[in-house]
This record gives C-alpha cells, structure tokens and sequence, in this order.
C-alpha cells in the first residue's frame, strides 16, 4: 500500500464479502477482520490479490517465524539504494538546469543528451516502483497516490524530450517566474527527477521511522521461547519445541535462559530480569509459589516451573494482541479521512485535467498549463491524511509497551483527554494487597519474642491471610516455630492450640473475651493499635492474655509518587476501599489522596463511579483487574494495574503491566499526547490539501517545489507522530504539603 487510497480500496474489498467486517491500518501495514465460520482465511487473501495487492497471515496464524514487522530492513535498504542513485543523479541535473536556462552561451552540442543522462537512471531506475504499483492498480481498475506520481513523472518526461528536442526554451524568466515554473522552460527532468528523489526520501524516512517505532510486535514476540527443557517423569532434562508443552508441565529453566510460558515456581530461587514485561528495571527475587511470565530472563539461579498457561493464554500473547488491536483502531475522524482519501485521485486527475484545459483556454502557452496541471498531480497525493492517526498509534503503542503500558483503543485514548478525576482502589492496587506485621505489643510480663513464638506457632496451621502473615513474620525473626497440636479453626472467632503444652488462642479483639486480671490492659492496648488502622489479633495462653499484634497492608512505594504525579497533571485523587474507614484514612493519608471513600462493596464501586459522572465528573479507575472489573468498565477510563489478567484485558482501556504505579501517570501524560499528535495530523493534512491544490491550480507552485511540499508534507506527519517515542513525565513533584486531613465520602 502507498497510501491512505490503497488501505480504504482494500478495506471496501474485504467488506464486500459476506460474513466479513474489516479494517485496514496503512501505517501498521496490517488488515484485522471478524470473519463468519464458513470463511476461510485463505478466502480474504484471494480477494486481496483480485484488487492487485499482496497479503499474508499475521499472528497466530502466520507461518512459524515470519515476520511481521510492517517494515522491514529490506524495505528501507532498497528505497535508501534507490534515493542514493536519485539524490545523486538530481542535484547536478537541477544546477545544470538552471545554468543552461540562464546562460545560453553554456549550450554546447550534446547539452540536451546530458541532461537526459542524468534523468534516465532517476526516471526509469529509482521511479520503477511507482509505475508498478501505478499499472497494477489501473489493470484492476484503481487509483492510486503512485498513479499520481507516475502520471506526473512519466508526463513531465515526455514533455521534457519534447521541448529540450524540438522546441526552443525561454530565454529569460525573473526570481518569482523561477519559483513558480519549471526553473528550465520547456525543459521538465529536473521536476521529474526532483519528484521522483523527494518521494524516495519521504518514503524511505517513512520505512526507517515504522521500523524503528513500530516494531513493538516484534520486540514482544521475539521474547517468545523456541525450545524448552522439560522435566520427564525420570528427573531428566529433555530439549523439545515449545509448541509441546501443556498446562501442568514442569520445565527447567536455567541461568540466561528466558522462561519459556507464564508458570510458578515449584523448585529453587532465582534473579529474574522482567524490563521487557513490566518495564521494571530492576530484577526481582522468586522463590517457590511465586509466578512467573512468559519471556522475562532468569540471570542467577536454575528454577523449576509448573506451567499454568500456554499459547495465545499467556500473557505476552495477550500483550501482542492488545499492541496489535492499538495499532488496528481507527479514530472517527481518520475513517472519514480514509474514505476522502478513497475517491480524492479520481478527483484530483479530472481537476489536474480541468486545470490543463483552463489554463489552455485562457491563452497561455501549453507549458504554463502543463506546469500548473502537474503541480496539481503531484502536491495533492493524500499520503498525509492516511498516515495522520495509524502512524501516531502505532508510535504511541511501541512507545508504551516498551514502558509496560498497553492501549487497547483510541476511545481509551480519547477519554484521557477529558478525565478530571482518578479513583484508586486500594487493596492489591495501591497496596500489595498481604498482610505484613506492623506491631507486636506483649503485655506486662510477656516479652515480644514469646508473644511471636506462641501466636506465630498456633497461626501457621491456618491459611487465613493474616494468620500467614503472622507465622511468616514470626518464622522470620525467630526462625523455627514449635508445632501445634489439637489445632481448631472457629469461623468467625479465630484458632486454637496446643504449643509446649499451653493451650494458645488468637484472634479478633471483639470476639474473644479475656477472663484475667490483665483484661483491661489488652484491650487498651488492642484499641490503640486499631486507632492507628491497623487489623488487630490478641492472644491469651491457658485464659491469660498475652498480647496484641498489630497486622496492615503498607502502600507500595510507588503510590505517594503517582498521586502526586497525577495532581500535577490537574487531576483529583480518590481512594475505594471496602475496608474500614480508620485503615482507609491511613494509606489515604500516607499517599496524599484528596478524599477516600471506605466499606465499598465490588458493586459499590460501581456506583461510586457513577455517582461522581452524575456529579459532572470525567472519572478513571485505576483497579487491579480482578474484582474492579465492573469499576473499570463503567469508567470513563479504565487503567488496570498489575499481572494482566483476563479481566484486566475485558474490562480496562489501559493496562499497566508491573507494580510501578508511577507507570499510571505516564500512561495518562502519552494517551494525552498521542491524542493530541493525532489531532495535529488530521489538521495539518486536511489544511494542507485544501490549500495547496488551489494554488497549484492557480499557478503558484512550480511541479518541483509541489513536489518536495507533498514529501515534506508526509514526512511532517511521520515525524511530528515519531516525537511520541521520547518519554513524556509530569514533570518534578511537587513540595509536600505541611499535611493532610481527610475525610470519607
């Protein structure tokens, strides 16, 4: 495809087929359709040929190790030779131009063959492509922007042998007659030449720039594992396809190797590098129960993983989808922009064929009408307007996978835009989402460690969280526990055993009852640790209190920096939690939100989120994909931070892969700027054609300068969409406030 003409033809092609709703990306070089079940894909692929077109299965379905890059290096090699050779061959063509125009005296016998030379290689070499494309579009009954092109070159050619052979060019001509008219009279090769070098060069600047920033999916499926070390039922390590491995497999994976699918770790430790997952950069250390993801690099340690997914399950295939679906949508505007671009080259050869006629009509000469009725062809090739929103997605949606996020939409994009308030929910998003000791305050007579010792022994036969929490912490400060015996849950009232002989009881403070003269001590202190938010757990052993320990979710350390991130960007700040006020204020309050709202219920969220879009709010959820899920949906953005799960997937418009919520606010600042490159596109397209074919039309512009004005044109969109690359932050924090008082609700 050339251009925006080609992407809407085919798209009309696909859609003519029963069954079949398509869509053409230009930019990303890529065709996506929901087909019926009768449909074969081989089918599409046929119709694509009957238009003139190439194609190939993509994805899941392409051959294995195909490429599907957009552009390739081949692509940009060949059209970087071609623009040497016409670079080359231009320049003097032009500068002798000028002088054989302006100093007749320098004609000597033979001039005219050396400028056709110097022309022959530019026009017939480096200009092949576009006849080409040009034929193949006209044996299928099309137009297309090379048609354009090869009219213009293959016409100022032929006008040019005329003139240089058999008639006598202008003599004398002023600086703005140069400007606006072929700077050689009758003589049209060096516009040719110039036409033909300053659309190699936008075109090879095209290729270099979607290699470079489109290669997304590539980088994503280049993680995928080849080969994979399966474990047999004997212990031995076995070297097979990764295509042989199933949901329960156990494989090894070994130092430098990369994982081979999403699995969790049954043996050993390692140092895992997970930078092109989740944007980390930092390595982080895994241990058996842990999770791992497909693609991430082990660079110390040998593990052994269970594998839990496989295929188009795992969540790099889930990322390369979402790249590719981000780089598939189309805003409403860019159809429109299509479908002008569909029927603007019939249009602009009949205006270039009015424009020939007028001019004739009105008594110029026949090369003052070629002149302006070639600058018609040639400035109005609608590459610009098919490359204005395909081209900044698919930057954008490199530029974020390689920071972990991931646009599944422009309605996502879009919706950035407006957003004036940020609702975090706070257990596993904000928090991590597991218990972790914060407290242990004994009684008088008790020490800290035999309070840990006895309630961490007693709470390793539970598996209710905070009982993990408690023995995890105990085991790591006291190192081994001693055993429980005639161990019991009560549901709702806490655990019960013996340990050394004792009988030890834990649990919630307004369940258990103490009978011992110390009573009134524990609950002091009890209340204390709750006045702080915190979940608390008392102990009695044999009927005597022992102690309180004081159990919180902390905030990850990322959270005070992505709010303030995000209020510097002008947004409001809220936190959800269907926890209890006095914990919800604390974590409000250590990361600096502007209100909380707590004992919110799944469903609750819901309303909460809509109550604030009642209330004239533009609201982004930001949830861990699980139970937010109905959150997400309902919100005007929805961000999903954490593991990429299926719900996370179904229900947000922006996925943050990793634990770094900073990652949230630069995922706001490049949708904010992706949509505004996009706009800019669009705008610059459509003024852009709208004001220079009346000028061309009325003689203003010279075929060469339209020339290098349609190039640049183009070569404006792909590098003003090329700036998305560079990473956009909010900008340095803000001082922190003396402090904060929040209030639910």
């Amino acid at each position: 495809m050339t251009c925006g003409a080609c992407a809407a033809r085919i798209e009309r092609q696909l859609n003519r087929l029963e069954g079949v709703e398509a869509s053409v990306n230009y930019a990303a070089s890529r065709a996506t359709a929901t087909v019926a079940e009768d449909r074969l894909p081989e089918e599409l692929l046929e119709a694509i040929r009957e238009i003139g077109y190439g194609a190939r299965l993509a994805g899941a379905q392409a051959a294995p190790g195909q490429a599907t890059t957009p552009a390739t290096p081949d692509d940009a090699r060949r059209l970087g030779i071609r623009l040497v050779v016409a670079a080359v061959a231009f320049m003097p063509l032009c500068d002798l131009s000028l002088v054989f125009l302006l100093l007749p005296v320098t004609h000597f016998p033979g001039w005219q063959w050396l400028l056709v030379a110097l022309a022959a290689p530019v026009v017939g070499y480096c200009a092949w492509p576009f006849y080409v494309t040009a034929a193949r579009g006209l044996r299928h009954g099309t137009f297309t922007m090379d048609t354009l092109v090869s009219l213009g070159i293959l016409t100022s050619t032929g006008c040019s042998l005329y003139g240089i052979f058999f008639e006598a060019a202008p003599r004398e001509h002023s600086v703005l007659y140069l400007f606006s008219h072929s700077v050689s009279g009758s003589c049209y090769l060096d516009v040719a030449a110039g036409v033909t070098t300053f659309l190699l060069a936008g075109r090879y600047f095209e290729a270099w720039m979607r290699r470079r920033t489109g290669n997304a999916l590539s980088s994503l499926s280049a993680l995928a594992v080849k080969e994979v070390a399966i474990i047999a039922d004997d212990g031995e390590e076995v070297r097979r396809p990764v295509a042989e491995l199933a949901v329960g497999t156990r494989f090894a994976v070994h130092p430098g190797e990369a994982v081979a699918t999403d699995g969790e770790v049954e043996q050993g430790r390692c140092l895992l590098d997970r930078q092109m997952i989740t944007g980390e950069s930092i390595p982080v250390e895994l241990g058996p129960g842990d999770e791992v993801v497909g693609g991430t690099v082990v660079l110390d340690g040998r593990i052994v993983v269970r594998a839990t997914s496989v295929g188009s399950d795992t969540q790099l295939a889930r990322m390369v989808r979402l790249v590719e679906n981000a780089q598939n949508e189309k805003a409403a505007a860019q159809r429109i922009a299509d479908r002008i671009a569909g029927v603007f080259v019939p249009v602009v050869v009949a205006l270039a064929a009015l424009t020939l006629a007028g001019w004739i009509v009105a008594g110029v000469s026949a090369a003052r009408a070629i002149d302006c009725s070639l600058a018609v062809v040639i400035i109005a090739c609608p590459c610009a307007l098919g490359l204005a929103t395909p081209m900044a997605l698919v930057v954008a949606s490199g530029a974020g996978a390689r920071r972990g996020v991931f646009f599944k939409g422009y309605l996502g994009l879009e919706a950035s835009q407006r957003i004036d308030t940020v609702v975090f929910d706070k257990t596993g998003t904000v928090t991590f989402g597991r218990m972790a000791l914060v407290a242990a305050v004994p009684v008088s007579g008790v020490t800290r460690t035999e309070l840990l010792r006895l309630v961490g022994a007693v709470e390793q036969a539970s598996e209710h969280p905070v009982a993990l929490a408690v023995a995890g912490a105990a085991r790591q400060e006291l190192g081994t526990l001693p055993p429980v015996t005639d161990f019991v849950a009560r549901a709702g009232f806490g655990v019960e055993g013996v340990v050394d002989g004792s009988k030890v009881a834990a649990g919630r403070p307004d369940l258990l009852r103490a009978t011992g003269e110390d009573s009134a001590d524990l609950a002091r202190r009890s209340e204390e640790l709750e006045e702080r938010g915190l979940t608390v757990v008392v102990a009695w052993r044999n009927g005597e209190p022992i102690g309180a320990l004081g159990m919180a979710d902390s905030p990850r350390p990322s959270a005070s920096t992505a709010v303030s991130s995000l209020r510097r960007l002008g947004l409001r700040c809220l936190l959800l939690s269907g926890d209890n006020e006095t914990t919800t204020r604390r974590i409000g309050a250590e990361i600096g939100v502007d209100d909380f709202r707590a004992g919110v219920v799944p469903e609750g969220k819901v309303d909460y989120i809509r109550e604030l879009q009642a209330a004239g709010r533009c609201v982004a959820m930001v949830g861990d994909g699980v139970n937010d899920g109905p959150a997400l949906a309902v919100a005007d953005l929805g961000i999903a931070v954490g593991s990429g799960t299926d719900v996370a997937i179904g229900a947000a418009d922006l996925i943050v892969i990793g634990e770094d919520l900073g990652a949230v606010a630069s995922a706001v600042v490049l949708a904010r700027r992706t949509i505004s490159t996009i706009r800019g596109n669009l705008v610059w397209a459509f003024v852009y054609n709208l004001a220079a074919l009346p000028l061309a039309a009325c003689g203003f512009l010279n075929p060469l300068v339209a020339g290098a004005a349609m190039a640049c044109s183009s070569a404006f969109v792909v590098w003003n969409s090329a700036r998305l690359r560079k990473g956009a932050e909010p900008g340095p924090p803000p001082p922190p406030p003396a402090s904060v008082v929040l209030v639910p609700g």
